[in-house]
């Protein structure tokens, strides 16, 4: 079920024979691409075309009416309300201790004063068709509002009647969600982009998607429309390091948590115990045939599973950072002890009682991670990607004449005669 890689002995070759996927490439590109265009052209009209393409049904509205939130949430299982509740609350928590004020530096009386200010309103994208995902809801909504936005939007695939699932729209109102539009795809993103005449367009987009979604937000940033964080947020991805001293079966199941996703991502086994590899591949192959995802599982593994032989603890770091994957589960006797080499990776979970599953609900952070090798210079969704610095930047005279013949000097060497002007004259000042 899963492909057998042995990378021992590789050396410097290592990277040569770890596959990689390979990216969007033109046909998702040129789809998306044809997908804005309409969305841009056609507006409304267009996102219902769209939709009825793609979702199979033609939604009366495209914004769910404001008091649906409200009475999802009012109708939900008790049980499944407090667990949405308390997730909520260890989210906003956690991104409450990410949230930074102002600044204030001074040097030879050049005051720079840092003002933390967030975008007017941000959009949020949230997955739908294979599953429904109220997490995800709580994972961007939530940091958007520590972060100071005023006004949230959510764009979410309608199901097969045209409808957004209760439970989704639950967590909307627990996050505190103004506006819920039924639209998916790359078809959703360029209404947040550019606007129709439904929906006001946005400053920042975020959540993760399939690639068409993540290029979609790729394009619409490359043109200046909207902000976008730096990490491509796709297909999911895991990466489970083990040894002997964690049960088989759990490192089993967590190879196999984030392929219920669905086909496009990642889940790999990396160990340097052979008799491992077998007994985890041996349970993963007995839990993918009682699972009710098993056409998605098998999707993901056809594509993207490996159980990838190493020499040592050494050689699985090297492998890690290589993959830079969304997910990093180090299931070993002393995880800090890998720990201390992981350089790329978007969250790490460590030691047999910190599955991914944790961090996909209720740990804090967001649940949105760099996935296709971005976790090489790309974050988790936080506060930050709401927020911007502006500069505020104060000089007395005293200060200037200090600092005057270095800007002369600077703006000659560049040409620019106005810049050296604008201190000379105020040198030449009493």
């Amino acid at each position: 079920m899963l492909r057998r890689l042995d990378v021992r002995g590789a050396g410097a070759d290592l990277a040569s024979r770890l596959p990689r996927p390979a990216g969007p490439g033109p046909g998702p590109v040129a789809a998306v691409e044809a997908i804005l265009t309409e969305v841009r052209a056609g507006g409304d009209g267009a996102l219902l075309d769209l939709t009825e393409r793609f979702d199979g049904v033609r939604p009366d509205g495209l914004r769910v009416p404001a008091a649906a939130l409200g009475a999802a949430l009012d109708g939900l299982d008790p049980s499944l309300r407090s667990a949405l509740v308390a997730a909520a609350e260890g989210i906003e928590d956690f991104h409450l201790h990410q949230r930074s004020g102002d600044t204030n530096y001074e040097r030879d009386g050049i005051v720079v004063e840092g003002l933390r200010r967030p975008v007017d309103r941000a959009g949020c994208y949230v997955p739908g068709g294979r599953a429904r995902y109220p997490s995800t809801v709580l994972m961007t909504a939530i940091p958007a509002r520590v972060a100071g936005v005023a006004e949230v939007a959510l764009c979410v695939p309608p199901d097969r009647t045209g409808s957004v699932p209760t439970v989704t729209l639950a967590a909307a109102a627990v996050a505190g969600v103004d506006e819920v539009y039924r639209i998916g795809g790359a078809q959703a993103v360029a209404a947040m982009a550019y606007g129709t005449e439904s929906i006001r367009p946005v400053d920042v987009i975020v959540g993760p998607g399939n690639v068409y979604v993540a290029v979609a937000k790729r394009l619409v940033a490359g043109e200046g429309r909207v902000g976008v964080p730096s990490a491509f947020a796709g297909p999911s991805e895991v990466v489970v390091v083990a040894d002997a001293t964690v049960p088989a079966d759990l490192a089993a199941v967590d190879v196999i948590l984030q392929a219920e996703h669905g086909p496009g991502g990642l889940a790999w086994l990396v160990t340097w115990d052979e008799a491992v590899a077998d007994a985890v591949a041996a349970e993963i192959e007995a839990q993918v045939a009682r699972s009710p995802r098993r056409a998605d599982i098998e999707s993901t593994f056809a594509e993207g599973g490996h159980v990838v032989l190493v020499e040592g603890p050494d050689q699985a770091v090297d492998v890690s950072n290589l993959i830079a994957p969304e997910h990093l589960e180090l299931l070993v006797g002393d995880p800090r002890a890998l720990l201390a080499g992981i350089r790329h990776a978007g969250a790490v979970f460590c030691g047999p009682w910190a599955p991914a599953s944790v961090g996909d609900y209720l740990a804090g952070p967001s649940h949105v991670l760099p996935t296709d090798g971005s976790a090489r210079f790309a974050s988790a969704l936080t506060v930050a990607d709401f927020q911007k610095d502006v500069h505020v930047i104060t000089l007395d005279r005293e200060a200037l004449l200090k600092v005057a013949p270095h800007v002369e000097a600077l703006a000659t060497a560049e040409g620019l005669a106005a810049h050296a002007e604008s201190v000379r004259r105020r040198r030449e000042r009493p």
